[in-house]
């Protein structure tokens, strides 16, 4: 049991790497930003693929956020094609995006616990004169 996840795992980081650099070099199309591979996950059957990844400067718009996620989608059978040159698998996976809003919650958050320590701090300085 325990071979079999880190199989998957190992696929999932070859899968990742190889992914992240087909993206950057070979994929032309204009609706596409600078997209991050965060994470594959791999099915243990291999029938498909998560792909998690964020877009760097995008601030959460929705409409660009549609669009990337668009230009993957339309992508995905190429990106497919050129994996199986690149990792020799018996059987590829299919290739399922989605946007990964952890780093934006993560920043989100930072922001507000920051926050709470300036306010918290004003409120003790205030409480000391």
């Amino acid at each position: 049991m325990a071979g079999e996840f880190s199989r998957t795992s190992r696929i999932g980081d070859q899968l990742q790497k190889e992914l992240a650099s087909i993206i950057q070099f070979e994929v032309k199309d204009p609706r596409l930003g600078l997209v991050t591979i965060n994470e594959v996950r791999v099915a243990k059957d291999l029938g498909y693929a998560d792909i998690y990844y964020t877009v760097l400067g995008m601030d959460d718009k929705p409409e660009k956020l549609a669009e990337n996620q668009v230009a993957l989608d339309s992508a995905k059978n190429f990106l497919r094609r050129r994996l199986s040159q690149e990792v020799k698998l018996r059987i590829m996976p299919h290739l399922r995006f989605h946007y990964d809003n952890s780093v934006l919650n993560g920043a989100r958050m930072s922001a507000l616990i920051d926050e709470a320590v300036r306010a918290d701090n004003s409120h003790l300085d205030s409480d000391d004169k």
